[in-house]
């Protein structure tokens, strides 16, 4: 009865913030990340393209056949396609499915033709099904050209090095977090690959539950771009235990690791990346990410929440000139005396994670939303959707 109660009480508030002049964007980003997203596929029908800034009185029309004609990327969508099979509802009737299979192509061919900048990947096909079977094709066509040519901008560049850019981000928040765990992947080499199709497919093709993919949808639709790695990093820290507990050796830790649990306690993690973005932005992690790169990616052009400057911390500050002077002198004086500055004790971490600990509880993230709604939502829409 309780949980009925909020609900109805949560669907009332996204009206509200629906039918307000002007539509309270901040409001519905707020509602899209809190506990429960946007509840129903009814309500993201008529969200989403507000998160998005996509004006669905003026949407295309539904893509055609005759994109297929000699499209250099038509066989591989195809193959791709076909393959999708576990991404519809089980027990979907035959031709049913395959008539959304249909359309999941020509929606694909349709973004690439329109915006010849972009280049399909192997994943892409994930995260356009999911906005079909949510939205339909016709807005699903519109959203996933908005999504395609900003949040995703950055994996369908001609080749991977901005993805390989946004996956640098993760190991420098698993150490800001848990510092045993990073030392820990770093001396098994596992790298960050495990990570890839996470990230881009949005987790939708490695989440067998469509309601949890959608959830994560609701999340990072209303959030910073680089939302995503944040929530790859907890689920990480979710499994210290196991990790630690594996053999240190890429092959064992990989394996491990790219098995992605299916029953995630979701709410809890999306919290918990949400505090992780708030105590660690992209903005204090960007120059172990390699910064040089920062300025081509999507991420970039995503200003941090209003809360980030308030969470920067001498011990973080002492941390990255250790590091700098520390590559300095691999450089300088080769692997023995790179070994001997690695056994230095690192700086005091109780000061960072006791001030974590604070902002937990109350769900960072949709704080920061809430806090800096004013001034937030409009740059958003002025610097992500010109």
């Amino acid at each position: 009865a309780d949980f009925d109660a909020k609900k109805k009480r949560k669907v009332a508030e996204i009206y509200q913030a629906l039918n307000s002049d002007p539509i309270d964007v901040a409001a519905l980003r707020r509602m899209a990340i809190s506990e429960g997203g946007l509840l129903t596929d009814e309500i993201r029908c008529k969200v989403w393209p507000k998160l998005l800034s996509v004006n669905t009185d003026d949407l295309p029309p539904l893509p055609g056949k005759e994109l297929r004609e000699d499209n250099k990327d038509y066989q591989q969508v195809l193959l791709d396609v076909r393959r999708s099979l576990r991404r519809f509802p089980p027990g979907m009737p035959d031709d049913q499915r395959e008539g959304l299979q249909e359309e999941l192509i020509d929606i694909i061919l349709h973004v690439l033709k329109r915006n010849p900048q972009l280049h399909y990947y192997q994943g892409y096909h994930d995260i356009v099904v999911t906005f079909l079977l949510v939205v339909g094709a016709r807005l699903a066509t519109a959203l996933v050209e908005k999504l395609s040519t900003h949040h995703l901008r950055d994996f369908m560049d001609p080749t991977m090095d901005n993805t390989k850019h946004i996956l640098n981000y993760l190991m420098p928040i698993i150490d800001q977090v848990n510092p045993e765990v990073h030392d820990f992947m770093q001396s098994a080499e596992v790298g960050t690959i495990f990570a890839l199709s996470w990230l881009i497919t949005w987790f939708g093709h490695v989440l067998s539950d469509f309601r949890h993919v959608v959830r994560l949808y609701d999340f990072f639709l209303a959030c910073h771009p680089l939302m995503p790695i944040y929530f790859a990093a907890v689920i990480v820290l979710h499994r210290q235990q196991e990790v630690l507990e594996c053999e240190c050796d890429m092959a064992s830790v990989h394996h491990l690791l790219s098995q992605i649990p299916q029953d995630l306690p979701y709410e809890s993690l999306i919290s918990k990346a949400g505090d992780l973005f708030v105590q660690f932005p992209p903005s204090e992690l960007a120059k172990e990410a390699a910064q040089q790169q920062a300025e081509r990616t999507a991420a970039s052009t995503f200003k941090d929440f209003e809360l980030a400057s308030v969470q920067q911390r001498p011990d973080t500050v002492l941390r990255q000139r250790f590091r700098e002077r520390l590559r300095g002198e691999e450089r300088l004086r080769g692997e023995e005396r790179t070994k001997s500055i690695l056994t230095k004790p690192r700086t005091n971490r109780f000061v960072k994670l006791a001030v974590m600990g604070l902002t937990v509880a109350l769900g960072a993230a949709a704080l920061a939303v809430v806090k800096s709604a004013l001034e937030w939502a409009p740059k958003f829409e002025l610097q992500i959707f010109p």
